[in-house]
Parts: structure tokens; C-alpha cells; sequence
């Protein structure tokens, strides 16, 4: 299911990555706004993953950020189950 759907939305924002230098991020949201990202120390010190952001930087993709603590969500824009019982979406017969 999209957060689009859901009422965690208010607690996401969307956001592209600016700019990638260790151990900084930045991101620009879809108001303008820039943001330093906030990373955990196993992300600091995972090779793969500066990788992966210099990928997103490179390829201008919008990813997920909560807008607290202004962290990359590792579960992307999906919830773990989508609802039945709000009306959108049809239960499978």
C-alpha cells in the first residue's frame, strides 16, 4: 500500500538528494527546504551504502525522509499491510 493512503504521510516528507560527501548528506524537499540528513554510524561506515546514495544523487530520485529527525526511512513509501476496511481498496474475492 502508498502512504498516500495513510495517515503516516504527515510524518514523511519526500526529498531529493543535493549533495554527498562523507560523512554529510543533503537533501532538498519538495517545499525547497534543505535539509542535512541525520545517518546512524553503521550507515557512516557501510561503503555500499555511500555507494548506493551517490546512485540516488545521480539518478535525481525522490526518496523518503521523516520529517523529525530528518532520516532516510528504510522502508521506502510502503506500510506492512495494506487496509481493507477505509473503502479504497477491495478485499480480493
Amino acid at each position: 500500500m502508498l502512504l498516500d493512503h495513510d495517515s503516516k504521510i504527515i510524518n514523511i516528507t519526500a526529498a531529493q538528494i543535493t549533495k554527498v560527501f562523507y560523512p554529510f548528506v543533503v537533501a532538498k524537499t519538495e517545499s525547497g527546504k534543505y535539509l542535512h540528513i541525520n545517518l546512524s554510524e553503521k550507515e557512516r561506515e557501510d561503503p555500499l551504502f555511500w555507494d548506493e546514495l551517490r546512485s540516488i544523487l545521480k539518478a535525481k530520485l525522490w526518496v523518503p525522509i521523516g520529517r523529525k529527525y530528518h532520516q532516510l526511512l528504510d522502508n521506502g513509501w510502503l506500510v506492512s499491510e495494506p487496509p481493507i476496511a477505509d473503502g479504497w481498496l477491495v478485499p480480493e474475492l
